[in-house]
């Protein structure tokens, strides 16, 4: 050991020390020899420049360097990349997993301007195959195109997931629609029906979210028909939707994703007439001879099961304390179900005349809302007919056909046998007249059937 550390110093010593050792004294005998000459030199205004240009060089070439390093270390972020998975889609679902994330690229500005080239193929992957149902911690990974810039380091936001894998079951469920934008129709417009192209689907996707389907839609919407109209419409690629019980949207594979549906729209219309009703007191001793409208039928528009109980429109007028011809210019409000009427507005001009008074004697009573457990009778042939007095213009009460006047008894209610006195209530169709009784109560024996 002594022989060997003897020659390493020896060999030093020989090599660098004793060298460097003459280097110097060389330099400090020039020096000192030649001291004026060089301080002359240095002074020179030639020299100086030169010097002050080298330096110059010298120091830029080392911040050049430095701030290459420095300034043109960078980094750019690629928002939203899309995340794919490896795996059997048709035995598992997975759930847990991102479909997008960020990623950050770190490296010189030359470097990332040449990453970015690549982003259009970019995508983060993970690889799922081999994986058995329940939770799993998986990396996430880039493709290996960008690993290729070794210059340039990558971080994937999130780089990890947690998921868990089930596996795949499927189930046959009955198809129903929704009409969306219904109301964007015309209003004498009736969507009458909706054929699907087919009346099931299949649902697929973990067992415990088919639990949660309650129900399979088509969303059939109006607006994709252009121009709606009287007709049938061919709709294609009609999106389903799966809904839970409270009908929001469950997450599950729906087979086929989309159906074609025939759409027919209907215009059913009816014309009724308006049926004018004084409401009040005219002025005492006057009496409507004539009702003149601008309008006596109209047409009205809706479903066929609505507009098919409808025969006549009512009209109001207020006639209170009327004691001269009027003109009304009234609203025509539309019937519940009806979705559009021909006319909104009528004008009625009402005609007064002197009233006069006019009896009819012998009318028959008949029994209205009597139990069908139950027959009616009256107790005395006094209580089974009636005098009808009407008032009204001359022109109409003297040609008034009495079969239009109706005696009637209210017996809603009575579900007991026995006597009762009940009021008599009579009406006629021709609402210018009013009619009274002159016997303003009757008794009616009820008894069980």
């Amino acid at each position: 050991m002594k022989k060997i550390s003897k020659k390493i110093i020896l060999f030093f010593d020989k090599w660098l020390i004793t060298p460097i050792t003459k280097l110097i004294l060389f330099i400090t005998d020039f020096v000192k020899n030649n001291g004026r000459e060089i301080e002359k030199f240095i002074n020179k205004k030639q020299t100086l420049i030169v010097l002050s240009l080298i330096f110059a060089f010298i120091v830029f070439f080392l911040v050049d360097q430095n701030s290459d390093t420095i300034l043109n270390k960078n980094a750019e972020v690629l928002y939203n990349q899309p995340v794919i998975a490896e795996y059997n889609e048709e035995a598992y679902v997975i759930e847990g997993l991102p479909t997008t994330v960020d990623v950050t690229l770190i490296g010189r500005t030359s470097d990332l301007y040449l990453a970015k080239q690549y982003t259009s193929n970019l995508s983060v992957s993970v690889d799922l195959r081999g994986l058995t149902p329940g939770s799993h911690k998986v990396t996430l990974n880039y493709t290996q195109g960008l690993k290729a810039l070794k210059t340039i380091d990558y971080k994937i936001d999130p780089s990890t997931a947690n998921i868990v894998v089930y596996e795949k079951v499927s189930e046959t469920r009955e198809l129903d629609y929704d009409i969306l934008h219904k109301d964007h129709l015309d209003s004498k417009l009736i969507l009458d029906s909706v054929d699907l192209s087919r009346n099931d689907v299949i649902i697929k996707g973990a067992s415990y979210k088919l639990e949660q389907v309650a129900s399979v839609k088509a969303l059939v919407d109006i607006d994709d028909i252009s121009n709606p109209k009287e007709g049938t419409f061919t709709l294609k690629d009609i999106p389903l939707i799966a809904y839970d019980a409270e009908g929001q949207p469950v997450d599950v594979e729906i087979v086929p994703s989309s159906i074609d549906a025939q759409v027919k729209i209907t215009s059913p219309s009816k014309e009724v007439s308006l049926q004018i009703i004084p409401k009040g007191e005219l002025a005492f001793g006057k009496s409507i001879k004539e009702f003149t409208s601008s309008v006596s039928n109209v047409t009205i528009y809706g479903e066929e099961s609505v507009i098919n109980e409808i025969d006549s429109i009512p009209v109001e007028i207020d006639v209170t304390n009327l004691s001269s011809d009027k003109t009304f210019n009234v609203n025509i409000t539309k019937p519940s179900g009806v979705r559009d009427i021909s006319s909104k507005t009528v004008s009625i001009k009402v005609t007064l005349d002197d009233v006069i008074t006019k009896e009819f004697t012998n009318m028959q009573i008949t029994t209205v809302n009597l139990d069908s457990n139950y027959n009616a009778n009256a107790v005395s042939r006094e209580d089974s007919e009636v005098t009808v007095i009407v008032k009204g213009s001359s022109e109409v009460v003297n040609n008034l056909d009495p079969a239009t006047i109706r005696v009637t008894v209210d017996l809603s209610g009575y579900t007991t046998p026995g006597e009762y006195e009940v009021d008599v209530l009579v009406s006629g169709d021709d609402l210018k007249l009013s009619y009274e009784s002159k016997t303003k109560k009757v008794k009616i024996r009820i008894e069980a059937k």
